[in-house]
């Protein structure tokens, strides 16, 4: 992301959204003919064709007719993300697939990225027939989930690992752990950051804090450790605040929300991380640890879609293959910039090697922004 935004634990009260919902509103002569939700979003609107629909396969067609790049989120209580689509520039338009239950939502329109959002109320309701399972994403979806909590296990001992050296001074030591401690946390982030608490308390970077938001986590470390090269009492404290937050993720990561649709937007979002933030150089600026950073992406992208592939290849076989073939061209790209256990610093990387890594990146993102419709259960 250009800019990583924190989501808010609790849902806006009905005081305070009441502005915000106003501006939202429903535009039933929108509707598409298709069934989906038509959402039109503005720099001052986010004005949906329905409010109420039917569980179950939802696709959700995004215009930006606003003059800012915008995201749109799909929120269920405790600001709980249940479907989402970032970096939707000005006058183009996004189609987010999702399988949704019956219940209460918000769907936020976010100018600009940042902040609350625009906000419109949904009702889901239970009167939509139920879809017929399929085992294999049923499967799919156990296995994910095993294996985003197996990715947080093995985090905290190596954010331990980095804690420590910082509590202890040792300054290489503490730089020889960083990008290491966030390999599992990239692997799987969308789905850390459907927790919205966690994510702007660990990995949220300067330039993305909300006003009067404390700057805590891995990247405020990292800027001590390489900007101002020396660790102070407060960084031995945010170490030990970090290692708490990562805990709290990993004891909260396996009870995520997660459906067939969601590990292929995740997959999506994971791609777009990359594109937006690690190809850019944004992400780890004082370390230049990026590289690692996108190989986590890549690996957490290529593990969803994996799992989910038996599905998508049976119903769209060219989209598969082109997919697989996308997938081994960036990893055999990434292998170029591995050294030992580590990668290149990216600030030896090139203008022209990092045109390179991007075109691989969009190669690989339009056809996996399919995959969500390839295995929607109907």
């Amino acid at each position: 992301m250009p800019v990583r935004r924190p989501h808010l634990a609790a849902l806006l009260s009905l005081a305070v959204a009441g502005a915000a919902l106003t501006a939202c509103t429903e535009q039933k002569k929108d509707s598409s003919s298709d069934g989906s939700i038509q959402v039109n979003a503005s720099d001052s609107a986010c004005e949906l064709s329905k409010t109420s629909f039917p569980a179950g396969a939802v696709n959700f067609t995004v215009q930006n007719k606003g003059s800012k790049v915008t995201e749109v989120y799909v929120y269920a209580a405790g600001d709980k993300i249940v479907a989402e689509r970032e970096n939707i520039g000005p006058g183009t338009k996004a189609t987010i697939t999702s399988e949704i239950k019956a219940g209460e939502y918000q769907v936020a329109c976010k100018p600009g990225m940042v902040g609350d959002g625009i906000r419109q109320k949904i009702t889901v309701t239970g009167d939509g027939a139920p879809a017929k399972g399929d085992p294999r994403l049923d499967k799919a979806v156990a296995d994910y989930r095993k294996y985003v909590q197996e990715q947080a296990d093995a985090t905290i001992p190596l954010v331990q690992k980095f804690a420590d050296a910082i509590k202890a001074g040792d300054l290489a030591a503490a730089k020889a752990a960083f990008a290491p401690s966030r390999v599992g946390w990239e692997r799987t982030e969308p789905v850390a950051e459907s927790f919205g608490d966690i994510d702007p308390k660990t990995d949220v970077r300067e330039d993305g804090l909300e006003p009067n938001q404390e700057w805590t986590g891995w990247h405020k470390l990292e800027k001590s450790l390489w900007e101002a090269g020396a660790i102070t009492d407060a960084d031995k404290k945010l170490a030990d605040q970090l290692v708490t937050d990562l805990k709290e993720w990993q004891k909260v990561v396996g009870t995520a929300e997660i459906t067939a649709t969601s590990m292929a937007n995740g997959a999506k979002e994971l791609l777009d991380e990359v594109a937006t933030g690690k190809v850019t150089g944004e992400e780890d600026r004082y370390s230049h640890t990026d590289l690692s950073d996108f190989a986590g992406n890549v690996e957490g992208a290529l593990k969803a879609y994996e799992l989910i592939k038996p599905v998508a290849a049976e119903k769209d076989p060219e989209l598969a293959k082109t997919l697989d073939q996308e997938f081994a061209a960036l990893q055999a790209l990434l292998a170029k910039y591995k050294q030992g256990d580590s990668y290149t610093s990216y600030d030896k990387v090139t203008e022209a090697e990092r045109k390179t890594f991007s075109d691989a990146v969009n190669a690989l993102a339009e056809p996996l922004s399919k995959l969500a419709a390839a295995v929607v259960v109907k």
